[in-house]
């Protein structure tokens, strides 16, 4: 098989979630990754033990820039590496997972007669999978009502494949300990992806007197872009109930802490959350395609699954937010039992045997 995405983590932990399901189960399959050269796939696959093969293809600038003019001839050197790769491989299927990565060998793939399979991890299509939809065989979906972007008869609604290390059951004092925190004090975990998110940042640090005199703990992720600049700013302050780190490893551990999630509404985080059943602030990030945030975490928010604050009021009302939240048992329950009846833990499985369901 060929395994094609890239660009973000979104695209890509997928479909190394999908790679890893495959090998236990057909430990004798061959597995190449396709995805765009420079771009964090061309690492993350190779230190999952995958081979990989970059393009030179990037994304199309919504302004105008000499890369756009560039654009053109990286798509067709991309489409013509995608046809050489293919005869070379000779795959039984190819799974695109969404990124400008993935539209040379899926489209490829289409003009070869080699079946498709798609993934997409948003409530809103991305341009890659849109692109070759009508050509696909099965697209397999993790929110309702995508006929507006696909052939309706194709659509298999299977959830996203969330990360194997994202563990139920664990227990919430020992995970408490590993944070070195308390038992008897609730909870709040704010995370904004790897990389980080200016807005939450800026939300704990404007709030953070008031957090600190709160009956409170936090576990705040600030992510590698910020960690040092947070660090500095942290430091007139006596930080006792306050975790600032600047990635979490042990993500099972710190969710089995968290009372209230602070976050943006990536796909996968929303994945996540729903197999663990957690009451979530979602603070969706405006700087993404088409705002699909925020029509991630609408399409919870309009199940009474999650609570929503725009990112312009992220400052002043966040933080009030999750006090409310904490103070109120009552709609913590009703969250956390909301979001979890939308969880699909089994997503990876229900994607491989669609993949299987095309090999002759």
């Amino acid at each position: 098989m060929i395994l094609s995405g890239g660009g973000t983590g979104g695209h890509i932990f997928p479909a190394l979630a999908l790679a890893d399901k495959i090998m236990e189960q057909f430990p004798a399959s061959e597995i190449l990754f396709v995805g765009a050269k420079g771009r964090m796939e061309m690492t993350k696959v190779v230190e999952a033990g995958y081979d990989i093969i970059g393009l030179n293809i990037s994304g199309f600038q919504r302004r105008l820039t000499l890369e756009n003019l560039l654009f053109p001839l990286k798509v067709i050197s991309s489409f013509l590496s995608s046809i050489r790769i293919l005869r070379k491989f000779k795959p039984q299927v190819v799974v695109g997972f969404g990124g400008y990565a993935s539209s040379p060998i899926t489209l490829a793939a289409a003009r070869k007669g080699v079946p498709i399979v798609l993934q997409e991890q948003n409530s809103y299509a991305g341009l890659a999978n849109k692109a070759v939809a009508k050509r696909a065989s099965k697209i397999c979906v993790a929110y309702e009502n995508m006929s507006q972007f696909f052939p309706a008869d194709k659509i298999e609604l299977t959830g996203n494949p969330i990360r194997p290390n994202i563990k139920l059951g664990i227990d919430r004092n020992e995970a408490l300990a590993h944070f070195n925190l308390e038992e008897d004090k609730q909870t709040i975990l704010v995370i904004g992806g790897s990389l980080g998110a200016r807005t939450l940042n800026e939300s704990i640090m404007q709030n953070i007197e008031r957090l600190l005199l709160s009956n409170y703990q936090v576990i705040w992720q600030t992510g590698s872009f910020y960690y040092k600049e947070m660090l500095e700013r942290v430091k007139p302050f006596e930080l006792k109930n306050i975790r600032l780190v600047e990635f979490i490893k042990e993500m099972d551990k710190a969710y089995a802490t968290a009372d209230v999630v602070v976050s943006r509404a990536g796909a996968l985080t929303i994945s996540e959350l729903s197999v663990i059943g957690k009451a979530v602030v979602f603070v969706p990030s405006p700087n993404v395609a088409e705002d699909h945030q925020t029509k991630n975490a609408m399409a919870l928010v309009n199940k009474n699954a999650a609570e929503l604050i725009k990112d312009e009021d992220a400052i002043n009302e966040l933080v009030d937010k999750a006090f409310e939240l904490l103070e109120n048992e009552s709609r913590l329950k009703e969250l956390e039992q909301n979001i979890l009846k939308l969880g699909k833990p089994d997503a990876t499985q229900s994607i491989l045997t669609q993949v299987l369901s095309l090999i002759k």
